[in-house]
């Protein structure tokens, strides 16, 4: 692979050959320059005389830089994180007057000994390498580029280690300790370029599609989320919690693309599910898309179907990047679709009819192909992960489709929905569900790291199964009538709880299969959404305490029990083994709801819950003629009075967030909510009011303002807005709450899906897509603005 086609194949670069072609440039080289643009604090630096500026065919140098590498030097220097530098033969004094090159380039000269910077005053430095040296511990650089083209650069090079990179510059003929060669400094400027271009891709990250217009496909077993002009931005196999195949929305092109656009280029008109399914049609002129999961593979299989329908011609590009695109992808045309390999598992394209070509980045292929649907022959693609057969399915397109939104929407026609925005808690009720997954794990959310703050580190992966966030999800659905998600919940947690010694012992989450986590990972190579890094796999949350995690399932198991008429004897042993965890733990600090990283405080939410487990015990107990501990009682009065009077603080006349501090948590509202006090209650009426005027900003609630041990901000919580909403209905307050839904009904996306947060300021959306959080909380508001 030439310099040129590398160039070639970055994003925003020209498709046809500029002219230059030095040398072939390996796939080891493609991959150091790639691995270059992604380390945090990097460090280019360049010979001036045949590196920046030509020589003649005598091997004399020209006087001035090439105007096209000054510029890649500029666009590297303007920056974050990124340092350019020139470390000449030539005197300092001549260096700045010929290079021409902007203030923001350092320069080095007399061969190393002379810098213009102030910031060591004793350079120690007495030749290029020792310079090099200088200016890496200055900057504190984490990798080193380093260009040579003339005299004495063989030192420089064999100083370079690690993540470093050295590119010779010129006579290929003479030997050289560099990893790397260019033919002469144009091919030097242009990988430079190259250089920049993905460095700022990596930096600020990609154009994003908002978050909330992103579309979640979903099969249960797996889920996947389309962009509004058809892109696939996001899928992982086998598991949801597997690394990701797909991951533009994270790292851009890079990390894996598969478009289908129209070839003249017209925008995309609208996106819709298809009514009570989870189908998406992308409209664009004369073109529809069409996506689905299919609801009838076999286990550790993944169909994605996309249907080209319309009358004008399809482009389509199709480049899978698995492993969040760190694993090498190779994609072999056959008869009928394409085979990729690279995986950890078999991929195949089912693609009958459609002629592909393969291009090669210098790592990767990427397929193209340019289709033409008719009204009769629609464009079939079918992603098939777990498998590389290329063999017709067993039933046709269109009826395969039909027998999955069938399933959708015989499910939904089962439920007993509100009147309140019955469509917008429709399409929250199959959200829910479509996070709900067959081992009966249940996902936060379908996506990592999508940022609380563009361009911050809260930056959390909530692909996994809460405690708490899968039974709430579940109870919204045994609350509209479906049970069989909470069933399989319960399984789920009942085989978690027989792993360990004592119930007490449970830890906040774990894989949707119950397992535990590994260790949380950064994703370097991931630009992140926007540029918010780091990108993070795994989480940290499952080590900490949280001693509310009984409550909601204790709570789950009672609501169950009301709409069965029964309680088994398997959910009331889990009830008691939940009522002993909190007779042995109730009594300790623990990091809350919110999984703050800082120390554990005794949190009023979390003692609240564990009031709420003994509470819902012994009405359980009442109810199904069930023995309670003779202990529950005593310990649930003990809990509440704690709570009154270490929980409410005269000065901020409100329950606090925890017993020692003034500070406001919206979780608080919970004394009231689960009935703890009576919401009549005067201090939890004051407590509304002061979070409503601390926490709420227009039409959104934040968690908290305190400083929770991590830089940034956030934005206001979804879910925090529906606890208000219902805290103004239990107090009286029902013009607010209607007021306030509203406002939450417009942060819907455009098919009706919410994020985790809203931020009231740039008015756009934030946080891990869609969250179940945000979906289970509109359900419960729209069912108790109905009861009126």
């Amino acid at each position: 692979m030439t310099l040129t086609q590398t160039v070639n194949a970055a994003p925003g670069m020209p498709e046809e050959p500029t002219g230059v072609t030095p040398d072939p440039l390996s796939t080891d080289a493609r991959r150091r320059v790639s691995a270059l643009a992604r380390t945090s604090r990097l460090l280019v630096a360049c010979d001036y005389d045949g590196a920046l500026a030509p020589l003649d065919a005598d091997g004399r140098p020209d006087r001035r830089p090439l105007p096209e590498a000054v510029r890649a030097l500029r666009e590297l220097a303007e920056l974050p994180g990124t340092v350019c530098a020139v470390i000449s033969a030539r005197p300092l004094r001549d260096l700045a007057a010929l290079s021409r090159l902007p203030g923001e380039v350092r320069l080095v000269g007399a061969h190393g000994t002379e810098f213009d910077t102030d910031l060591t005053a004793d350079p120690s430095a007495h030749g290029k390498a020792e310079a090099l040296e200088v200016l890496r511990g200055q900057v504190e650089a984490t990798a080193v580029l380093y260009m040579g083209g003339g005299d004495g650069e063989e030192p420089v090079f064999l100083h370079l280690s690690g993540a470093d990179a050295g590119i010779r510059v010129g006579d290929t003929t003479e030997p050289s300790v560099a990893a790397h060669r260019v033919a002469d400094t144009p091919a030097a400027a242009q990988l430079l370029s190259l250089l920049a271009a993905e460095r700022r891709s990596w930096v600020f990250g990609e154009r994003p599609t908002p978050i909330e217009r992103m579309s979640l496909l979903s099969n249960r077993s797996s889920v996947a989320l389309v962009g509004p002009d058809a892109r696939l931005l996001w899928l992982c196999h086998p598991e949801p919690d597997s690394p990701a195949l797909f991951a533009e929305l994270l790292g851009g092109r890079s990390a894996g693309v598969f478009a289908i656009a129209p070839a003249h280029k017209g925008l995309p008109l609208g996106q819709r599910y298809e009514r009570d399914t989870m189908t998406v049609r992308t409209r664009f002129s004369r073109l529809e898309v069409i996506d689905y999961l299919a609801t009838d593979t076999a286990p550790g299989r993944t169909d994605l179907v996309r249907v080209i329908t319309g009358t004008t011609p399809a482009v389509v590009e199709f480049a899978p990047r698995p492993d969040f695109g760190r694993a090498p992808v190779r994609i072999t045309p056959k008869d009928d679709g394409l085979v990729v390999e690279g995986a950890e598992f078999p991929i195949a394209l089912y693609s009958p009819g459609v002629s592909w070509r393969i291009d090669h980045d210098g790592v990767d292929d990427i397929a193209y192909a340019t289709v033409q649907p008719t009204s009769e022959r629609p464009v079939v693609l079918e992603l098939r992960c777990g498998t590389d057969s290329l063999a017709p399915g067993d039933l046709p397109e269109a009826e395969r489709r039909r027998t999955g939104e069938a399933e959708w929407a015989d499910w939904l026609g089962g439920l007993s929905l509100p009147e309140t925005e019955r469509r917008l808690v429709a399409r929250s009720a199959l959200t829910l569900r479509g996070l709900c997954t067959p081992t009966g794990g249940v996902m936060a959310a379908a996506t990592t790291s999508l940022p609380e703050e563009i361009g911050g580190i809260r930056n959390w992966d909530y692909r996994y199964c809460w405690l708490r966030d899968g039974a709430l999800t579940v109870q919204a659905l045994v609350d509209l009538g479906s049970t069989a998600e909470a069933e399989a919940f319960l399984d789920w947690v009942h085989r978690v709880v027989e792993t360990l010694p004592g119930p007490e012992l449970l830890k906040p989450l774990y894989s949707l299969r119950g397992t535990d986590l590994g260790p949380e990972e950064v994703i370097d190579s991931l630009s992140g959404y926007a540029g918010s890094r780091p990108v993070r796999v795994g989480n940290l949350a499952d080590h900490q305490v949280q001693l509310d995690v009984f409550g909601p399932v204790v709570e789950l198991i009672a609501h169950l029990a009301r709409v069965r008429g029964t309680l088994a004897d398997r959910d009331w042993e889990l009830v008691q083994e939940m009522a002993h965890a909190v007779a042995r733990r109730w009594q300790e600090p623990d990091h809350g709801i919110w999984e703050e990283r800082d120390e554990p405080r005794h949190r009023v939410y979390s003692k609240v819950m564990c009031w709420l487990t003994l509470d819902r015990a012994l009405t359980l107990a009442a109810a199904y003629d069930r023995a309670p501990d003779p202990g529950w009682e005593p310990l649930r009065a003990q809990i509440a009075a704690e709570v009154v009077d270490k929980g409410w603080n005269a000065d901020a006349q409100a329950f606090t967030t925890a017993y020692d501090g003034t500070d406001l948590d919206a979780a608080s509202l919970h004394i009231g909510l689960s009935g703890l006090i009576d919401p009549s209650d005067e201090r939890f009426q004051a407590t509304v009011t002061a979070i409503e005027a601390e926490l709420r900003s227009g039409p959104t609630v934040y968690r908290y303002h305190r400083d929770d041990g991590l830089p940034g901000g956030e934005g206001g919580f979804h879910l925090c807005t529906t606890w208000l909403i219902e805290a103004y209905l239990a107090t009286g307050r029902r013009a607010e709450a209607e007021e306030l839904f509203a406002h939450l009904v417009d942060c819907a996306g455009p098919t009706g899906l919410l994020p985790e947060e809203f931020d009231p300021v740039t008015e756009r959306a934030l946080g891990n897509h869609p969250q179940a959080y945000s979906h289970l909380g509109l359900i419960r508001c729209a069912r108790l603005l109905d009861q009126g």
